[in-house]
């Protein structure tokens, strides 16, 4: 995860305790730390939380992306070869045998 999701990520979740803090206990605990709704900075973090919330909707696609990708590999981590490169069975000496006979 690059370093401004997990930023936003952080501000989401900071974003949600707040909301539930005013759902609650109808308090805000942002205002309360910046001097009240109406201050610039509680505006700032309001703003920052709800394009954070915007950056973090690619989150929600990206557990479907890393299945897909998950589900080509063994467990240590390689792609499975397995069936690809296996060895079949020579036929040609039965081939032989039987047009001898």
């Amino acid at each position: 995860m690059r370093v401004l999701q997990k930023i936003a990520l952080f501000l989401v979740i900071v974003g949600a305790i707040n909301w539930g803090l005013i759902g609650f206990f109808n308090f805000d605990l942002v205002a309360a730390i910046f001097g009240g709704q109406d201050s610039f900075l509680s505006r700032v973090i309001y703003s920052l939380v709800g394009i954070s919330g915007l950056i973090c909707l690619p989150l929600l696609f990206a557990s479907k992306q890393s299945e897909n990708y998950n589900t080509q590999r063994q467990g240590t981590g390689n792609l499975n070869y397995a069936t690809e490169f296996g060895e079949e069975t020579d036929a040609s000496d039965i081939r032989k045998r039987n047009s001898e006979e």
